[in-house]
């Protein structure tokens, strides 16, 4: 017999039990708290996670609009550079269409001048004088000039008529000088030489005399204001 006053086996037995009971509610009170704690743990690195996401999502998303932008950027450049391409393209062969005669037509105005001065070496006299037979010679070579300078005209060569006009030097070469002090100075009294002009540009300047000796021409804006101002009054 055990103190207890139980027999010495069911003393241990009795022990062993209790212990087990104990263990056993020790770990039914723990078990809660380590699943908490796991919980949490699981809670906060999903946290982690799901940020970290969100990150190289963020990311991900600014390369993609730093990329989109680049390639928008180059598309507006490639785009300028076609219509420059094309400006440019239009406006060369618009200049080798207006221009292409041009060595053409510079060999041509020595036969026109030849033709000018045919005319100007006949006689005023006999320009009427059908008898002499000289009359259908000199209406024939009048009707080739005008016949090459139609010609000339149609493919973008036009003569310069500066007669009367004010001295441009872009257009006009002057020879020398006339004095005269009734007309502007400056203004084209006499034509040496016919000039032409291809487009915009001169395929051979006028040879001319120029007024001295007149009154100081109003530059072309002055008296366009003048006009203007007159308009309005």
């Amino acid at each position: 017999m055990s103190e207890t006053g139980k027999p010495e086996g069911e003393s241990h037995e009795t022990d062993a039990a209790e212990t087990a009971a104990g263990e056993s509610a020790a770990a039914g009170t723990a078990t809660p708290q380590s699943s908490k704690w796991g919980a949490a743990y699981g809670e906060a690195a999903g946290d982690e996670d799901g940020a970290r996401d969100g990150d190289e999502q963020q990311a991900r998303i600014a390369a993609l609009e730093a990329e989109n932008a680049d390639v928008k950027d180059r598309l507006l450049r490639l785009a300028a550079d076609m219509e420059n391409l094309r400006r440019r393209t239009e406006r060369e062969v618009k200049d080798a269409r207006t221009y292409a005669v041009t060595s053409f037509a510079r060999e041509m105005l020595s036969v026109a001048d030849n033709l000018s001065r045919a005319l100007d070496a006949v006689p005023e006299e006999h320009r009427a004088d059908e008898s002499s037979g000289l009359k259908a010679l000199i209406e024939g070579v009048d009707m080739t000039e005008k016949g090459l300078l139609a010609t000339l005209e149609k493919h973008g060569v036009r003569k310069l008529e500066p007669q009367g006009q004010r001295f441009d030097p872009n257009f006009h070469q002057a020879m020398f000088e006339i004095p005269n002090p009734e007309v502007p100075n400056g203004t084209v009294l006499q034509v040496v030489q016919a000039g032409y002009a291809i487009g915009e540009r001169v395929l051979r300047p006028a040879m001319v005399g120029v007024s001295k000796g007149g009154p100081k021409a109003a530059p072309a804006e002055a008296r366009g204001a003048e006009a203007e101002a007159g308009t309005g009054q």
